[in-house]
């Protein structure tokens, strides 16, 4: 594969649909996972609370220990400090130590690592491979994931890269896709979001071959990789906390039904983070096209949410006796669900948006038992945005142009703030999906990075 650093014309790519998964949380004796015990879900938080080091932050869960999250905007919105020029598609930022990283894309040509200065946006170096190729909804799909001297990416066709943050360079890189069988590449490309776990790097590769697959993060060699299991969704491995281990989860794609029938043989599986070994599965999920990972619950639940009507179901694992694990459906519920992204947990209750194809039921609020507490529906519509919780508040993207800061309660939606700051596209191929302002926000040192199909905006959010 031929490489070279690309530098980008002022105005020139964009960055496409990402899938979001989520990982630990700590809870208290009354059994809510309390926002503000998060950052010590993981040893990583203390090093990473206030930077955004990969998809979802650094715990994977949407939350950040930023605090200090101003309660009242300016009549015109939040200050904007900066805006750069970034190509089509929805992937989203990663950032460490006061530098930004976004792997861009041009369809045309390929892939390219970009970063930038979070304080002013300057952009401080990038990298680009070939990579031809377009797919509805163009552009790139993903977050890269940052650790010691490395930013790890996985691009639109399945490219794994590991580049030097120092030199700028390639360190290793394979391809996902090819390397374990893989031809045609999916309907919308390859869509990860690498986890770094350990001295593993962990990608879901969908191949032929492969199911999930796990890499030695400093060589790219094969620690280990599962069989396939079941077909390519665009869902990125998360990890979740059962009896204090560890454990990859996986969520594949159903076939579709048709003429009458159910989908079916969609499941969901527990795997060993050290060795890949399959510990357990759940096969009562079916989404035909899966996108949010799996969230860590607590108390070894695990709740999974899909778009299509597939709503969500809550799982329990445990440890039996003989080391072996059983899965307990506690419930299933098709009025709380995600098309994109895994919900937020505050005290006790989730957050998610969930508009689909069929459902405009807008942001919703469901207790940790099952039960809705309330849906916005259109009033106002969120359509796979993004959203972080820190401060005990919600930042939220709605999809369209609007960010938002809702305070969570489960009594009622509690906007407290709202600015259109994100621009109506015009030239969409697939303008009946509306603005598809869909990709992942990222929150550090009081800055919040949200993007359109155009430009990526830094906004002031905290003192």
């Amino acid at each position: 594969m031929k490489q070279s650093k690309v530098f980008i014309p002022v105005v020139v790519l964009l960055v496409g649909i990402a899938n979001f998964m989520i990982s630990c949380g700590q809870q208290n004796q009354s059994g809510k996972l309390d926002a503000r015990e998060n950052t010590e879900a993981r040893e990583d938080s203390i090093v990473y609370a206030q930077g955004w080091p990969q998809y979802l932050g650094p715990n994977r869960n949407g939350f950040s220990a930023q605090k200090d999250i101003l309660r009242t905007w300016p009549e015109n919105g939040p200050e904007v400090l900066w805006t750069i020029n970034v190509g089509r598609g929805n992937g989203g930022p990663a950032v460490k130590d006061g530098k930004v990283y976004l792997l861009d894309r041009d369809d045309q040509v390929g892939d390219i690592m970009r970063c930038f200065d979070l304080s002013n946006g300057e952009e401080l170096w990038n990298f680009g491979y070939e990579a031809p190729g377009s797919v509805r909804f163009p552009g790139s799909r993903s977050v890269p994931a940052l650790d010691g001297n490395y930013v790890y990416s996985c691009g639109h066709n399945g490219d794994l890269y590991c580049i030097d943050i120092n030199t700028h360079e390639p360190f290793w890189n394979k391809n996902i896709w090819t390397d374990f069988g893989g031809g045609a590449i999916p309907t919308w490309a390859i869509t990860q979001c690498p986890v770094v776990y350990g001295d593993l790097l962990i990608v879901a590769s969908q191949a032929p071959q492969a199911g999930v697959v796990a890499y030695e993060k400093l060589t790219g060699n094969v620690k280990w990789a599962t069989p396939s299991l079941g077909a390519a969704g665009y869902v990125s491995p998360a990890i979740v906390k059962v009896g204090g281990e560890d454990h990859i989860v996986m969520i594949t794609a159903s076939a579709r039904g048709g003429r009458g029938r159910e989908s079916s043989g969609g499941k969901v599986v527990g795997i060993e983070a050290l060795t890949g070994e399959i510990l357990w599965e759940y096969t009562n999920w079916q989404c035909i096209i899966p996108i949010p990972g799996a969230f860590d619950a607590g108390e070894g639940r695990v709740l999974i949410v899909g778009g299509y009507e597939a709503g969500a179901a809550m799982i329990k694992v445990d440890k039996k006796a003989d080391g072996s694990y059983g899965v307990t459906e506690l419930y299933k519920n098709v009025d709380f669900g995600a098309h994109t992204k895994p919900p937020i947990l505050y005290d006790g209750n989730f957050y998610a948006q969930y508009s689909t194809n069929n459902r405009r039921d807008g942001l919703v609020c469901m207790s940790m038992d099952g039960r809705i507490m309330w849906k916005t529906e259109r009033s106002p519509l969120f359509n796979k945005g993004s959203m972080i919780l820190a401060d005990g508040l919600i930042l939220a993207t709605d999809g369209e142009q609007t960010l938002y800061l809702i305070e969570p309660d489960p009594s009622k939606f509690k906007p407290i703030a709202t600015a259109d700051l994100l621009a109506i596209a015009t030239d969409l191929a697939d303008q009946r999906y509306g603005n598809q302002n869909w990709a992942p926000i990222a929150l550090a040192d009081g800055k919040l990075l949200i993007r359109d199909q155009n430009r990526l905006m830094c906004i002031k959010v905290a003192q």
